[in-house]
């Protein structure tokens, strides 16, 4: 007891010591004044001071004032000046005690705390005027931010450079985004000062197009010199994504576009390089593409003669590949800056082996987009490819932290596409992932909940992001998971009222009761289509036509009787406030959404998880047959479609719960159909495909004999073990059977390797590419 006493005596002593040192490593800046060097240049200068002033204010209600001497100050200074000043307003800058000189890096800056004359000094040095903000940048996301209160929870000591020197993120004003359309002037110097403070070095916008949405809220030729103003104050610097989507060797608009050109470059007060996509869009040869640019960079350096030009190599052939590196070799303009490695671009490794050292390498990542795009997202259940989509809410930290490191070693950096506020998330981890690589992943969700939504609960909000990300991983049903991250997310709704109207938390939260929904969705209509199915089995007792009613009541229960309506309804209630909060258009009717693929979780939120619009159409077919013993046939086939029974195999490519034997992976995800706006009726195992599937099977009967049955598409050019088989039946339209019997001898060690030749099919678009869908051994 005595020993017990004792422990319990000590156990508190020390959590009281250790409360006392955490109090006393806190550095107050609650009543701070801002003390800054006349030799940071304007209006970087201006826009440091009103930075901090804003965010402070609206973050504590606290109003920091700027300082004119040492004595002016209250409790504590905030002194910014630039790296290799000795003096601020005459006090002597201490001089750093640790090794090291990333604060005279370009965009390096040192920070340190000191206690002088009763007053907290927190010293930003930076190595220029982006250095400074980027300073400021650091103490805003780490310093806790409460109402009348603001402090740094240890003293600091540190200097920091960035790894890359191109930082940057796409925020093209245009129809085709989910949002950005829809913010004024004011929501983008917001948003892209957010962005700064978290590392970014530049903004790209989109300048030219027909496309005007009817959501904005000022023309975009206004909006295009606007982004350019903000780009100066913040000294951050100012692309543009400019294709062209004619044909170059048409002269009357190769002028006219060289004018366009002209107008804009003299409008913008700031304007630093011009990126020109060599196809997506746009089909010219690199022959008409590289005068065409050299003809811009004269008219560019003209009234920006320190701006360059940029070109990527998107859907060029092996043949203007070549004419790309030989123009480069034989006449070495200087008036380009480098090439963008983008979606269908050539290898990024490679890119950098082959580019003369002198042009620089940026990386054009997309990380805006799930499907049909350079990294979708892995191992996706098809129920949220069909209602998440391409273009959905997406944070995936660690994902995209992972890709980021693979491709950094080969470029200066980036510019990530993105279309929408709704990959924020990926945005900040590329940001500070290309600052340091190093830097840790679930440190920064921290910083980056720290900042977006108070101290309080940032680190609890950092770990739902991550639970989030984990929603996404295998098949929805069976992980379970997604109804813990669920209630975890539920309840820091409920404990965090004040931060209801914050789109970035609405986004989050709508996630987690997104995904919910999903699942409980594909659990609910996937046991209708399994009571149908057993229906249906009964057929040849009950007859074909009353099976077919009976199953088609069972699985339409999806829409006459809908689970977790209670769930829908929030779903529905966060899509409305993201639409008021930051324009995010969910829907093509309701919120006027350039199209269906751009983001529509709202208007997908229902599609079906089950068969029950095929099988609808499939019933009136089956009906139209002449005889009973037709109509059986047919649905046999239906009920046995992913059970062909004992001693068969079936799997659905592509498809992570029913492909169990595939090898193979579609990496840039156009195994997944787009079929009729979004609205396909198709069976939902022929919207999941392979150009190249290959499939191993064991413990096969040595003695037994096999049909390979397939699904598809075009062309199903089989081998076995590497032999190539010949079809017994051979229908190419989608959805319907080929049929190859397996010689005995391959199947004699009871093991069986099936692959799939591409065929020769370049004349066509990728939509019409020959496909494997469903692949059935089928034992006799």
């Amino acid at each position: 007891m005595r020993k017990t006493g004792f422990t319990s005596v000590a156990i508190l002593i020390t959590i009281l010591f250790l409360l006392n040192f955490a109090q006393a490593q806190k550095i107050d800046i609650t009543n701070a004044s801002i003390l800054i060097s006349n030799k940071i240049k304007s209006p970087v200068r201006a826009t440091l001071i009103k930075i901090l002033q804003e965010e402070i204010s609206n973050r504590t209600s606290v109003a920091w004032h700027t300082a004119k001497n040492w004595d002016s100050g209250k409790n504590a200074i905030i002194a910014i000046a630039l790296s290799r000043d000795k003096k601020l307003f005459g006090k002597t800058i201490p001089q750093r005690n640790k090794s090291g000189d990333a604060e005279y890096k370009p965009e390096g800056y040192r920070i340190f705390t000191q206690k002088k004359d009763g007053k907290n000094i927190v010293w930003i040095l930076g190595a220029d005027a982006r250095g400074c903000l980027f300073g400021v940048g650091h103490i805003l996301r780490t310093a806790v931010l409460l109402d009348k209160k603001a402090y740094l929870s240890q003293p600091l000591d540190l200097a920091t450079s960035p790894m890359q020197s191109i930082r940057g993120h796409q925020l093209g004003y245009r129809n085709t985004a989910n949002s950005y359309d829809a913010w004024d002037v004011a929501q983008y110097e917001k948003y892209i000062r957010e962005l700064a403070l978290f590392g970014t070095n530049a903004i790209e916008n989109i300048p030219f197009g027909p496309d005007d949405s009817p959501h904005m809220p000022i023309p975009r030729e206004k909006m295009n010199i606007e982004m350019s103003k903000i780009c100066a104050a913040y000294d951050l610097d100012y692309w543009v994504w400019t294709p062209a989507t004619f044909d170059l060797k048409d002269n009357e608009k190769r002028t006219a576009m060289l004018k366009t050109h002209e107008a804009f470059y003299k409008a913008c007060p700031k304007l630093d390089q011009i990126f020109f996509p060599g196809g997506d869009p746009g089909h010219n040869h690199p022959r008409e593409v590289m005068p065409f640019l050299h003809d811009l960079s004269k008219l560019l350096k003209k009234h920006h003669p320190k701006a360059g030009m940029w070109i990527s190599l998107q859907g060029f052939s092996a043949e203007q590949i070549d004419y790309f590196y030989t123009y480069l070799d034989e006449f070495k303009p200087d008036w380009l800056r480098g090439v963008v490695s983008g979606p269908s671009s050539p290898s990024i490794a490679g890119t950098r082996h082959r580019l003369p050292a002198q042009y620089r390498h940026r990386h054009y990542p997309d990380i805006t987009h799930n499907l049909r795009c350079d990294y979708p997202a892995i191992n996706w259940d098809q129920a949220y490819m069909l209602t998440i989509g391409r273009e959905g809410i997406n944070p995936q930290p660690n994902y995209y932290a992972k890709i980021h490191a693979t491709y950094a070693p080969f470029t200066d950096g980036f510019v990530a596409y993105s279309d929408g506020a709704h990959d924020d998330v990926n945005k900040v981890v590329w940001s500070m992932r290309s600052w340091d690589i190093e830097k840790n992943v679930r440190d920064i969700m921290i910083d980056y909940c720290r900042f977006f939504f108070g101290d309080q609960v940032a680190e609890k909000a950092a770990d739902g992001i991550f639970g989030l990300e984990h929603n996404w991983v295998g098949p929805i049903i069976e992980n379970g998971s997604i109804e813990t991250t669920f209630e975890y997310w539920q309840k820091l709704e409920k404990e965090n009222p004040q931060l209801a109207g914050n789109w970035r938390w609405q986004m989050l939260v709508l996630r987690a009761y997104y995904d919910t929904y999903q699942r409980r969705r594909k659990i609910y209509e996937t046991g209708l289509e399994k009571e149908a199915n057993a229906i249906l089995a009964k057929a040849q007792s009950i007859g074909a036509d009353k099976a077919l009613d009976k199953a088609l009541a069972i699985v339409n229960k999806a829409d006459s009787e809908p689970v977790a309506q209670d769930l829908h309804t929030k779903i529905v209630q966060y899509f409305d406030d993201l639409f008021h909060s930051i324009g995010l258009q969910t829907d093509v009717e309701k919120y006027k959404a350039s199209g269906a693929q751009r983001g529509c979780m709202l208007q997908f939120v229902n599609y079906p998880l089950n068969n029950r619009w095929w099988l609808v159409d499939e019933s009136k077919k089956i009906k139209a047959l002449a005889t009973e013993k037709e109509k059986l046939a047919r649905l046999k086939i239906i009920h046995t479609w992913e059970n062909p029974g004992d001693g068969s195999y079936y799997d659905n490519v592509s498809n992570i719960e029913t492909g169990r034997r595939v090898l193979t992976t579609q990496y840039d995800a156009c195994d997944v159909a787009w079929w009729d706006g979004g609205y396909s009726r198709e069976r939902l195992s022929s919207q999941l495909f392979q150009w190249e599937p290959v499939l191993e099977y064991e413990n096969l009967d040595f003695n037994g004999r096999y049909i390979i049955r397939v699904c598809g598409q075009g062309d199903a050019l089989i081998r076995v073990d590497g032999e190539r088989l010949e079809p017994v039946l051979y229908n190419k339209d989608r959805g319907e059977f080929k049929e190859f019997v397996v010689p005995k001898h391959i199947t004699q060690d009871g093991k069986m390797r099936v692959s799939f030749d591409k065929p020769e099919e370049s004349h066509l678009r990728w939509t019409k590419f020959s496909h494997i869908s469903d692949v059935w051994v089928i034992k006799r």
